[in-house]
């Protein structure tokens, strides 16, 4: 793990507690990857035998299945992609920055969603818009 510099880091996040939040989201990257391989399985199975002599209600119950697990899929990748972009802030020594205003980020905040981006101020604002 890069060094992190406490001239862009809140003083507020010692090196031990950066390197628990990067193992724990490393952990739930590793998870969720998992969650999308077994959802990815179970949405090729279904194509196989899609529709063979089912009546409407086993079709419509199939594709409702089936867009079930391709949003889970979606819904694994997006926080996937918010994880690595965590760990990235934290390589950088930017994690707990907001992106918008650059004031530290609450440290509450950031413990109970380690993949915030924005302190509480900007995103009520992003959320108004």
């Amino acid at each position: 793990m890069a060094a992190v510099t406490q001239t862009t880091t809140p003083l507020t996040w010692s090196d031990e507690e950066l390197a628990e939040v990067r193992g724990r989201l490393q952990k739930e990257i590793d998870e969720l990857e998992a969650d999308i391989s077994r959802h990815e399985s179970e949405i090729a199975s279904g194509d196989v035998t899609q529709g063979a002599g089912d009546d409407q209600a086993d079709a419509g119950a199939k594709t409702y299945e089936r867009e079930r697990e391709i949003a889970l899929t979606l819904n694994a990748r997006d926080l996937v992609a918010q994880n690595e972009r965590a760990i990235a802030r934290i390589d950088a020594g930017t994690y707990g920055v907001c992106e918008s205003c650059h004031k530290p980020i609450g440290k509450e905040r950031l413990q109970a969603f380690p993949r915030a981006t924005l302190c509480v101020a900007c995103k009520q604002k992003e959320e108004r818009r």
